[in-house]
């Protein structure tokens, strides 16, 4: 299609972009294709009434300031928390197709109810968000989605098998067992479209789990030291399917100078620089290649267009 009509692939519509790629590209493997990710996808819902303890991750300080100063501490802490602002649907129709799920369960909490949590926890149940990506998934049968599990905080070995029943029970049959070539042609024929990755040592005990997806992270605030740490690592060869992560992480001490800021703030401003960085990047198989690549914020700029339109490159070479 992008070939014959003049088109780049970062003009398809992103809610439905893998179903209409170019029929040249169905038997490419997923881990060879340039896959827009949303890294700490769901803290779009992080409860911010103060009803949620900070999560157990955080530092020994920060979880005593917040037990007896939480007034001053909660507004700094939910304005870095936040990594997306868009819902989980939301994501999914602006071409998102990574997901980086990290998974805990609330201290004291008597229930088996799992959430997500980045400073805090969210409001949301892991159940109900699979729940609407399954809805999703229902109305877009061509799109494949891949859900990376991790972190676990808080979970025992009966949680870990409660999440692995609700995976099962939501997703059933569009589940990608982990003999399969992972290429868009044979998922269709399949009729699978997730592809469930665990961050945990019992995948090698479930033939519907897919091991860890390595992501990539460079821990840095400044968007060329991001890119300098890309780079160098580019240089050392890649693993099959991973993550860019072109997700700044500020520290303490850019949070104390920048006290009107956000996380929004920093990576909006943060996005042209990036994003160039990422025009001149190109999927495939090659050494040097991208795979997935994740950001914050993803709806808010032109960052899945632009991952997408690195697939033009597969063509023309194919070509």
């Amino acid at each position: 299609m992008s070939s014959m009509s003049g088109l780049s692939l970062g003009e398809l519509p992103m809610e439905s972009w893998m179903s209409q790629l170019p029929g040249a590209l169905w038997d490419t493997p997923l881990e060879h294709l340039a896959i827009p990710g949303s890294h700490n996808a769901i803290t779009y819902c992080l409860d911010t009434n103060d009803r949620s303890p900070v999560d157990l991750t955080q530092p020994h300080m920060l979880q005593k300031l917040d037990k007896y100063m939480k007034p001053l501490i909660r507004p700094f802490l939910y304005k870095w928390a936040i990594t997306q602002d868009s819902t989980i649907k939301q994501q999914l129709d602006c071409g998102v197709r990574y997901c980086d799920l990290r998974i805990a369960h609330r201290p004291n909490d008597s229930s088996t109810d799992l959430y997500f949590y980045h400073g805090v926890y969210t409001t949301l149940t892991v159940e109900t968000v699979l729940m609407e990506i399954k809805e999703w998934l229902d109305d877009h049968p061509k799109e494949v989605v891949i859900l990376s599990f991790s972190h676990f905080l808080g979970l025992n070995h009966e949680l870990h098998a409660l999440l692995l029943t609700t995976i099962r029970n939501i997703f059933t049959s569009k589940l990608c067992p982990k003999t399969e070539m992972l290429t868009l042609r044979n998922l269709w024929a399949l009729g699978c479209s997730v592809i469930v990755s665990y961050e945990h040592n019992i995948v090698s005990c479930h033939s519907d789990l897919w091991p860890h997806i390595p992501y990539w992270w460079a821990n840095k605030c400044q968007a060329e030291a991001l890119i300098e740490a890309f780079e160098h690592r580019k240089k050392h060869g890649r693993p099959g399917f991973f993550v860019t992560g072109i997700n700044l992480t500020e520290d303490l001490k850019y949070i104390c100078t920048h006290p009107t800021e956000s996380l929004k703030d920093l990576v909006m401003s943060t996005y042209p620089i990036l994003l160039s960085w990422v025009k001149e990047q190109t999927p495939g198989s090659r050494e040097d290649s991208l795979n997935i690549i994740a950001g914050d914020f993803i709806s808010e700029s032109q960052f899945v267009p632009t991952v997408v339109a690195l697939n033009d490159k597969l063509l023309n070479r194919s070509t």
